[in-house]
Parts: structure tokens; C-alpha cells; sequence
């Protein structure tokens, strides 16, 4: 008889501590177990595709003839090769190399405002990590240099970029220092490379719930602690093209600190009447929160774009593409024209602590759909920060596109 249904068969009563020291160690030897099969050995995730030459050029924006020359006068490094003599392809690493050499690398210019982009929505189960990974890593793949903020002590995007919060990441490695103490001047102490080029991290654990209690008691009679996090932002942003933020699903005292701190935000909505009202009171508590500490002198600045983003819909549901049409019909152009479609390649990556980017579908129809949705959907995201950064605007004009 398994230990669990032993527990079960006991008599009842208050259920002990030591019961439920039990089931804790028993899920995470289960979560040990899915760490060693799905990463490498030590526990470190590796992101080891490779790239044809064909998709290299069209990922630089040359042909694979420019590559190829290139590489034979020596501006490139020669290619890797296999046994038989032909091109192993190329990492992510390499064509942003190669992105540099041919200067096709995309990059905010001197002077345009690196993005902050929240993707929030105090209801639990809407999707915020599924975008905040996804789109982190659409950009990586296009060349921008992106970093992820995991806010939330669920750490759900810590995980699935390979970090075991219980195991890997401390409480003094993650924003609980910044709110708690006060002396740490910036959020470099926390910054970390993940497995993917162009992505680092900070990462959360479940200590990070601290910092809502900590940020709560210094703000008695300072609510300027509300823009702690917005001046840590400030003060690593310029290395990047983007900043994304993981926030918890709830309001609380971290979950305004990033609503301070962002200039963009993007709001997860799947098509059901409750999730509907939910972002309705949303986005009421935005503008009255907002207001409220606009009273106490925090004078909010203004987001570069809001969207409402409709996430999980099945299309096979009449009461899905119903509920979705009526909230395009009621956000117009405030929601993207592109719905997270409700799939199970999504699920399925879930189980490996992975995303759709990171595994290959073994070239399966559903895989190519869903891949698919999800380009379209963060190529409105991309387009999105483009259209806020002057330097570009010109060439998204030539293109049609401003």
C-alpha cells in the first residue's frame, strides 16, 4: 500500500505536520526524478538546437550564399561539420554572431526607452507565464537582448527556464534582498544567464512571498517604497532591449510595485464570463489604485501600449470564439488581433518544464499550428515595442508597418 493511501486509510483528525513533511518530500523526489530526465546532468538545462543554413539566412536577413562567403574569406568562423562532410547547423549563439557581423541584429537605438513589459492579471490561471516564457523567447530567437523578472513566488517561469527554485535559487538571490533590506542599490546581485543566448534571469523561490510583507511594513508612511522596483528596473535596463515581468495573481503590495515599474502591459484574458469580469475588475483597480497613489505624489508614468490578449480559447467551442468576439467588440484595437489558442503541445512541453520553442514536434501538424499561433501572437507583441522605439519608426513606415 502506497504511503498516500495509507494517510488516507488513518483515522480521522487534524493532519500532522510530519504527514505533510511526508507528501512534501515525496513530490519533490518526483520533481528530482522529471529534473534528471527532462535536463542535462547537474541539473542544468541546455538548449542545444541547431539551425540549416537555409534558416540561419533567413534568421540573419542575408542569403545562405552571403553565409557561405563569409565564411570562406574568414569574417565568419568556418562552420562546424560532420563526419560526412556536411554543415551541422548553427546555434542560436552563432547566428547572433552572425547578426552582428552583417549588422541585422535588432536592437532598440541611443536614446529609445527599453521595454518594461508586465503581463499581468491579478486572477491565477490565465496564462501569464505560458506568454512571459513564450515571448521571451520568440525575441531571443529574432536577436533582442531580453530579461526575464520572476516576480511571483509560485516561480513558475524560474522553473521552466531550468531553475529549481527549492534547490538552485536562495532567498538572498532573488527580489526579497531589494524589498526587505534596502541596501542592495541596484538588481545586478540577482541577474542570471539562462540556458538561451540573449536571456537572463531573476529568478524567484517561495521565500520571495516574504517580500509582500516586507514591502508592506516599509511602506507605512513611505509609499515611495511602491517605486523601489520601478528604480531596480531603471537601473539594469539600458543592457537590454526588453524587460519582462512574471507577477503573482494577486493584489498585493508586489503586484503594484509592478504596475509602477512597467511601460507596457499586456493583459491575459481567457473567453469565459468569470475571467471576462475578472479583467473587468482588473482593470477598474488599475485606474483606481493608479489614481490613489497619483493622490499621494506617485504620479504614474505612461505605458508605451496596453493590450488585453485573449489566451486558452478553443476554437472547437462556440462559447470560446463568442465570448472572444465579444471582448474584441468591447477593446477594438486595445486587444491583439491574435488569440493563445487552447493546445495540447502547450501542455505537453508543460510536463518536460519546457516550451513549445524548446521542443521539436518531430514535425507534427498540431506542433506547426501551435507554433504558428504563437509566432503570430508575439510577432504583434514584437511590432508592438517597435512602433515605441523612435529609431525604428522610420523603417516600419517604409515597411507599412508604423
Amino acid at each position: 500500500m502506497s504511503a498516500i493511501a495509507a494517510t488516507s486509510q488513518r483515522d480521522t483528525g487534524p493532519v500532522l505536520l510530519d504527514a505533510l513533511t511526508h507528501l512534501t518530500q515525496r513530490a519533490d523526489h518526483v520533481i528530482n526524478r522529471l529534473r534528471a530526465t527532462v535536463f542535462a546532468p547537474g541539473s542544468e538545462k541546455i538548449v542545444d538546437f541547431r539551425f540549416p543554413v537555409g534558416k540561419a539566412a533567413e534568421m540573419v536577413g542575408r542569403s545562405a550564399e552571403n553565409i557561405r562567403l563569409y565564411e570562406a574569406d574568414g569574417r565568419l568562423p568556418a562552420p562546424r561539420m560532420t563526419e560526412n562532410g556536411r554543415r551541422e547547423g548553427y546555434s542560436l549563439a552563432e547566428i547572433n554572431h552572425m547578426r552582428d557581423v552583417f549588422g541585422t541584429r535588432p536592437r532598440r537605438g541611443e536614446g529609445d526607452p527599453p521595454i518594461v513589459l508586465a503581463v499581468q492579471n491579478f486572477k491565477g490561471g490565465v496564462g501569464k507565464s505560458t506568454l512571459t516564457c513564450h515571448i521571451a523567447q520568440y525575441l531571443a530567437l529574432k536577436g533582442y537582448r531580453v530579461a526575464i523578472i520572476d516576480c511571483d513566488s509560485q516561480a513558475s517561469s524560474t522553473t521552466v527556464f531550468g531553475f529549481n527554485p527549492d534547490i538552485d535559487i536562495d532567498d538572498d538571490h532573488t527580489l526579497l534582498p531589494f524589498f526587505r533590506h534596502g541596501d542592495e542599490p541596484n538588481l545586478d546581485y540577482a541577474i542570471r544567464p539562462t540556458a538561451w543566448p540573449g536571456i537572463d534571469l531573476i529568478p524567484a523561490n517561495l521565500g520571495l512571498y516574504q517580500a509582500e510583507y516586507e514591502a508592506a511594513a516599509r511602506m507605512r508612511g513611505s509609499p515611495e517604497v511602491l517605486d523601489r522596483l520601478r528604480r531596480g528596473i531603471d537601473g539594469m535596463a539600458g543592457r537590454y532591449d526588453v524587460v519582462l515581468l512574471d507577477p503573482p495573481p494577486a493584489l498585493g503590495m508586489i503586484s503594484l510595485a509592478v504596475l509602477r515599474a512597467a511601460n507596457a502591459l499586456l493583459i491575459p484574458t481567457p473567453p469565459s464570463t468569470v475571467d471576462f469580469a475578472s479583467t473587468a475588475h482588473f482593470l477598474r483597480m488599475i485606474v483606481d489604485t493608479l489614481g490613489v497613489l497619483d493622490d499621494y505624489g506617485l504620479t504614474k508614468r505612461g505605458f508605451e501600449f496596453l493590450r488585453v490578449v485573449a489566451t486558452k480559447v478553443d476554437e472547437g467551442k462556440s462559447a470560446h470564439t463568442q465570448i472572444r468576439d465579444m471582448m474584441s467588440a468591447v477593446f477594438g484595437a486595445d486587444m491583439l488581433a491574435t488569440s493563445l489558442l487552447d493546445s495540447a503541445e502547450i501542455d505537453n512541453a508543460n510536463v518536460q518544464l519546457r516550451t513549445v520553442y524548446e521542443v521539436s514536434g518531430g514535425g507534427s501538424r498540431v506542433h506547426e499550428r501551435c507554433r504558428n499561433n504563437l509566432d503570430r501572437l508575439n510577432s504583434e507583441v514584437e511590432l508592438l515595442i517597435r512602433r515605441a522605439w523612435p529609431s525604428h519608426r522610420a523603417e516600419l513606415r517604409r515597411l507599412g508597418l508604423a
